[in-house]
């Protein structure tokens, strides 16, 4: 009981400071994103290329201005295909002008497996982005999947999540919500 009020009182407190100014990380974890991990000082993210499903190349400077929620993944990944839901769910009700997930392709993952992935999955919102050489994976340490990296308005990394996590929860949500405060 008494740790049912912590985890009820910890969450109310981060909710009610979703507006509030700097991001609260250990009302996070305490709500449910135990595995989540801010960094002390944010780190500019690299201005490594990838792959749009067109075989254009784009960089994350392209969505400079907004916060980004970058999560690197593979058609092969179980925990993966767990996790790509609710990173849909979340695009679906916050991406905008504000605020982008981006999921990044790591590895061999060829476009019609990627798309296969995407409709077995009941993917609707998310891009399809390729890192096929891992060049932007190794440029931002990502030795595993899956990795979440959140990047701030200004292109630097302020936290990353390894392993999955339900990403249309209300603490992952609250999280965004105190990244896109004015």
């Amino acid at each position: 009981m008494r740790a049912s009020l912590v985890l009820i009182t910890a969450f109310l407190g981060f909710a009610n400071g979703a507006l509030a100014g700097p991001v609260d990380w250990q009302a996070a974890r305490d709500a449910g994103l135990a595995k989540i991990a801010d960094l002390p000082e944010p780190v500019a993210a690299p201005d490594t290329v990838f792959l749009n499903a067109a075989g254009e190349e784009r960089s994350l400077a392209d969505w400079q201005g907004k916060v980004l929620l970058v999560n690197f993944w593979a058609t092969w990944c179980a925990p993966c295909r767990e996790e790509m839901p609710s990173l849909d769910a979340l695009q679906q009700e916050l991406g905008g002008d504000d605020f982008e997930v981006l999921t990044i392709a790591s590895g061999r993952n060829p476009l019609p497996a990627i798309e296969k992935f995407y409709d077995e999955n009941g993917i609707e919102t998310l891009p399809i982005l390729r890192d096929e050489r891992q060049s932007l994976a190794r440029a931002m340490g990502v030795l595993g999947l899956p990795v979440t990296v959140l990047i701030d308005r200004e292109g630097h990394e302020v936290a990353r999540l390894i392993g999955d996590a339900d990403w249309a929860s209300e603490p992952a949500k609250a999280v965004i919500a105190q990244l896109t405060a004015p």
